[in-house]
């Protein structure tokens, strides 16, 4: 695994000149990899992990399973392309298993969610079922603990 990538991967902000006393590169060195990664599309960009848990009306998060029925020379590429273009959907995963694919939907209440399932997802042609998970409280996120001991009076255990 590079090691830039994963530095950059848990913590977006570093510098070039922190990235570079941490990895013994120079900056010139490193700001020309980073460079490299995002011309190349290694990375895609870069974002802050929010606790939306502690954000007054940040809405619902769902994860919903699919199965649908993979379309002849296409696969599930087709469908997941469709599903991508839902502004409340925020992640789509092609997974083995149970079910086909994986989405992380976003919405301002559950009736949204489940509006959007019900209206949008489930009458797509080729789509064979839906089970929708709601998000009650997050943990951790991206690598990230979002627990803190002084709201929760709990006490944390790292490593």
């Amino acid at each position: 695994m590079d090691k830039l990538l994963r530095l950059l991967s848990e913590n977006s902000s570093y510098t070039t000149a922190q990235l570079s006393m941490m990895l013994g590169e120079s900056e010139e060195a490193i700001e020309a990899r980073i460079k490299e990664y995002e011309d190349s599309g290694v990375i895609r960009g870069y974002q802050a992990v929010v606790n939306w848990d502690d954000v007054p009306e940040s809405g619902v998060m769902a994860i919903i399973e699919l199965k649908v029925a993979p379309q002849m020379q296409k696969g599930f590429d087709d469908i997941a392309e469709k599903i991508m273009q839902y502004d409340e959907v925020e992640c789509v995963y092609l997974m083995a298993g149970a079910y086909d694919l994986l989405l992380i939907v976003n919405g301002r209440t559950i009736q949204d969610v489940s509006s959007f399932v019900a209206k949008r997802l489930a009458a797509m042609p080729g789509m064979l079922s839906t089970a929708t998970h709601f998000i009650l409280k997050r943990y951790k996120e991206d690598g990230v603990p979002l627990v803190d001991k002084k709201k929760d009076g709990r006490e944390m255990i790292f490593g």
